[in-house]
């Protein structure tokens, strides 16, 4: 078994796809329109047969109440690996990402936490070498 697609809800389908290609870097590889949603999925840029995440429309009454209370306790709805992440956050600062966590040594893994501007925090880590 192996993860193939995984999701996070997002406000505006087009804001998110700005941000997540062209801030974060991931690339577009389904963008099918369905009438007032689209099938919206990116992947790595450096592993583009991984895992999809689609860009999900947050349309649905429980996904509020469920990502409000995850941004008032600071919890990210996801986590995504860079090499560095003081570099990453350095790269990203210099974009305008607002940070809610600037990077943090924990260990043998540094984390960072940003906003991705469509709802959700987003955790960004190194893997442990």
């Amino acid at each position: 078994m192996k993860i193939h697609m995984t999701s996070v809800f997002v406000d505006d389908q087009a804001k998110a796809a700005h941000f997540y290609t062209e801030i974060l870097g991931f690339k577009k590889k389904h963008d099918v329109d369905l009438g007032e949603a689209r099938w919206l999925t990116v992947v790595s840029s450096e592993e583009p047969d991984a895992a999809e995440l689609l860009l999900e429309p947050s349309g649905h009454p429980a996904v509020k109440p469920y990502r409000d209370a995850l941004i008032a306790d600071g919890i990210p709805l996801a986590q995504f690996a860079v090499d560095d992440v003081q570099a990453e956050y350095e790269r990203l600062t210099a974009l305008g990402v607002h940070f809610t966590q600037e990077p943090l040594e924990m260990g043998p893994v540094t984390t960072a936490v940003l906003d991705d501007t469509c709802g959700n925090l987003i955790q960004i880590a190194t893997e442990p070498k």
